[in-house]
């Protein structure tokens, strides 16, 4: 279908569900991931203030747009970061993100 990419989640059992995401909607990853009822507080509401968002970007992490101070200065706060760690929020969906695979850490300030 045209608009649309496949993102991957790597969900808590260790399989793997493929989901059809609309990119012409200019969702980001977090608000796609609350509308299939993945489990993301999302406190601050997208605004980079509160990690609750933290993705491990398993497959796809070369194809995203560099990470922005704001974004950075969040994840650095954390206790699990890995150098794949991005908030999700902060991804918005893109033809280039197609059948990228991300395991949601979500640990951020509440």
């Amino acid at each position: 279908m045209e608009n649309t990419i496949i993102v991957n989640v790597q969900n808590p059992d260790g399989t793997v569900s493929s989901l059809e995401a609309p990119t012409d909607m200019g969702l980001s990853l977090m608000e796609f991931l609350k509308g299939n009822e993945y489990d993301i507080l999302a406190t601050c509401g997208g605004m980079a203030l509160c990690a609750t968002c933290h993705v491990e970007v398993l497959n796809g992490f070369e194809n995203l747009k560099p990470i922005s101070d704001d974004e950075y200065a969040m994840l650095d706060n954390l206790q699990n970061i890995t150098d794949r760690s991005r908030l999700a929020c902060q991804l918005k969906l893109n033809d280039t993100m197609n059948h990228i695979t991300v395991k949601i850490l979500g640990d951020g300030v509440v």
